[in-house]
């Protein structure tokens, strides 16, 4: 009920406010439709060109899976290195053993 009277009182106010102050009110609406517009149209530009900046993103992401074809055989042959690199470690190291329990 108080937030009913008080809407009322609000926008009673604001009614003999805007019959009163007429010449004002349109003074600063005249000031503030043109800020409100540069912003909106501000807004507007950077969310295209976010938009815009997504969509190159998607682009790059479906031309990319070409190129990881590609990388796959590069890292086949980087795994088997690898592998063989750890083969000869476990030889060398089998090595060094043989050779403390000979000494």
């Amino acid at each position: 009920m108080k937030t009913l009277l008080g809407g009322a009182i609000a926008a009673a106010l604001g009614l003999i406010g805007l019959v009163v102050w007429w010449e004002e009110f349109f003074e600063v609406l005249a000031g503030i439709v043109p800020v409100m517009l540069l912003l909106g149209g501000g807004l507007a530009i950077y969310l295209g060109f976010d938009e815009l900046r997504d969509s190159w993103k998607k682009e790059e992401a479906i031309e990319s899976p070409t190129s990881e074809g590609e990388n796959v055989e590069v890292y086949k042959k980087e795994i088997d290195d690898l592998k063989d690199e750890i083969e000869t470690l476990k030889k060398d190291k089998e090595g060094e053993d043989q050779n403390k329990e000979e000494a």
